[in-house]
């Protein structure tokens, strides 16, 4: 299959609107316009609570797996640099759906699917420092990038399964990524004013 074909069909699969779908047919609520109107897991914890947000991890992270792990398998190409670009459209149509004017996540949990399945002990180390920081501090965005800086430097300290200097370029942007959708919650905690989980506010997402 050409890999054109399929770049074009990660980002469809990463631009379902997961958080939408499930706050409208299964509680009757339009997210966008709910907590801090973002499509992503936070917000719809925030507002639906752990059983809504639940399947939207699943399916965000399956989002992000899929086009990287199953599309590289798939195209004509023998060059594995596809799977970086397959993983990045994913991303990008989580956070600039074409379902909901181009509006989505902030790609945490798809970009978790794309090293799940591009660089997994890497993935491993991020994930551990999202734990330390989201169970001590409650603060979910702080945690999320902590993570994102995490996988970063682990795939430059690791030996990667293939393409090192590809894969590394691609994390380093990914990271700068993460850092560039989180800037307003990067503002809140400077200010003290970042929303933790387990408190009533919703501002952050």
């Amino acid at each position: 299959m050409s890999p054109f074909l399929l770049l074009v069909l990660a980002y469809l699969l990463g631009s379902i609107p997961t958080s939408q779908l499930v706050g409208r047919l299964g509680y009757g609520v339009d997210l966008t316009r709910e907590g801090s109107g973002n499509l992503g897991a936070t917000n719809t914890f925030r507002v639906l609570g752990w059983k809504a947000a639940l399947p939207v991890v699943v399916v965000d992270v399956g989002k992000g797996w899929l086009p990287a792990w199953l599309f590289a398998q798939l195209d004509t190409s023998p060059a594995w640099t596809w799977a970086l670009a397959y993983g990045a459209a994913a991303i990008a149509g989580h956070v600039f759906s074409v379902w909901v004017r181009f509006r989505g996540g902030k790609g945490v949990a798809t970009s978790t699917g794309v090293f799940l399945a591009l660089a997994p002990a890497a993935l491993l180390a991020g994930f551990t420092i999202w734990l330390l920081v989201a169970f001590s501090t409650r603060i979910v965005s702080l945690a999320s990038l902590a993570a994102a800086a995490s996988v970063a430097a682990a795939v430059w300290i690791l030996p990667p399964p293939r393409g090192a200097l590809a894969l590394r370029a691609f994390t380093l942007l990914l990271a700068a990524f993460v850092f560039w959708s989180h800037r307003a919650n990067i503002r809140r905690l400077v200010r003290g004013e970042e929303n933790r989980f387990g408190s009533r506010r919703t501002d952050g997402g």
